[in-house]
């Protein structure tokens, strides 16, 4: 008899032909420019790592004193990350997690039940799916619309509210669209939680990367000002101090007060459960948010100079106000970046890969060195005039 394997991890993981493309590609070793980095760490940016390293030797780090919310010293200084972006968040309403994915997970237990739903912005990143099969939730996406600009679809998203609807997710900004959720977006959904029943999740990692342009609204925090609704709000260090690798994150838990006591009680216990969380990482946390301006300022800087070098090429950017991806318009149909890959050595992320169903859409990201970021754009600016 064959060992049997639990359905939810039933996914394909065969490689798929576009992944199989760029492998070849490589073996053969052709010149590749790829236009796929996101990992900040092997984007040429300077670390301080004396600073970034230190207080991980810290020798009362040594002592295991475990707080399942995590070091009040730790989330005092998120409290203070939050004062910066002129919010107050109770220390207590603060629960410290590895990542925002880990902090999904204990959000997805503490509302949902088996078979559950979880609305979702399409496009969006895909790890949600992989999350919401680990804790048996299933997704229903709710669309966002492109027009000079992107909007969330309310009428589609009220439709898609169900008996087992549970949640809200909004990433603000979003990724990959950097469509940064505007103060009427926002008391809309309030409204529409407060009318169903909803809570409402709030993924702010990129929330730190605005581009900053005459003509959009500033980015608000989601911890700022009143909570009619229960709201959690996640970010964590990968983006906002460019450490990925440092795996700390965290939840703010903010509502009515009642709802919220009984919330933050029940992800304690849940926290509890798993104490993820080491000693070093917490008790560094501090200072790595106090060094955070530095990286912060290379990144936008290198997101500016590339996202200028793609529009300086030719190429229809859609308008993005936040983060680290751009979604390129070009005027083709079919399978786009196996094509790209093939006629110019440009790697690309498809579309599709994000959950956008028009064709000729690519995504970039806006991070990789800027001299292989241009020689990527004028290759794909080349394919598409023909002049490559």
């Amino acid at each position: 008899m064959s060992l049997r394997f639990s359905a939810r991890t039933g996914w394909d993981v065969g490689e798929s032909s576009f992944a199989a493309a760029i492998r070849e590609a490589r073996l053969a070793g052709r010149r590749l420019y790829d236009l796929t980095i996101s990992n900040p760490t092997v984007c040429g940016f300077s670390y301080d790592a004396a600073a970034i390293l230190s207080p991980l030797s810290d020798i009362d780090a040594l002592t295991y004193d475990p707080d399942a919310r995590g070091m009040r010293s730790s989330r005092e200084a998120v409290d203070g990350y939050y004062r910066g972006h002129g919010a107050v968040v109770d220390p207590d309403a603060l629960v410290l997690t590895t990542s925002t994915s880990e902090g999904y997970g204990y959000l997805f237990r503490l509302l949902c039940d088996a078979g559950d739903e979880i609305l979702v912005a399409q496009p969006s990143y895909p790890l949600f799916d992989f999350l919401a099969d680990l804790e048996d939730v299933k997704l229903r996406p709710y669309p966002l619309f492109y027009d000079y600009g992107w909007w969330i679809d309310f009428a589609e998203l009220e439709r898609r509210i169900g008996p087992r609807t549970r949640a809200i997710v909004v990433v603000h900004p979003n990724n990959p669209t950097g469509h940064g959720t505007k103060a009427v977006e926002r008391r809309r959904l309030e409204a529409i939680c407060a009318q169903h029943g909803l809570a409402l999740i709030v993924d702010e990692v990129f929330l730190d990367f605005s581009l900053e342009r005459t003509d959009t609204e500033e980015l608000v925090s989601f911890a700022v000002g009143s909570h009619p609704v229960l709201t959690f709000v996640l970010s964590g260090m990968s983006k906002i101090a460019g450490l990925p690798q440092m795996k700390a994150a965290w939840i703010a838990g903010f509502g009515p007060e009642e709802v919220r006591q009984e919330a933050m009680a029940r992800l304690e216990v849940i926290a509890d459960t798993f104490l993820s969380m080491n000693a070093p990482v917490q008790r560094a946390l501090p200072l790595w948010l106090a060094g955070r301006e530095g990286i912060q300022r290379q990144i936008l800087e290198r997101v500016q100079t590339n996202l200028a070098c793609a529009e300086e090429a030719g190429l229809e950017v859609l308008r993005v106000e936040a983060g680290w991806c751009a979604i390129l318009r070009l005027p083709r149909g079919g399978d786009v970046a196996e094509e790209l890959l093939h006629e110019c050595g440009v790697i690309v992320h498809p579309g599709s890969f994000y959950g956008i169903a028009e064709s000729g859409r690519v995504v970039v990201s806006l991070i990789g060195p800027s001299e292989d970021f241009a020689a990527g754009v004028r290759q794909i600016a080349g394919a598409i005039n023909g002049t490559k």
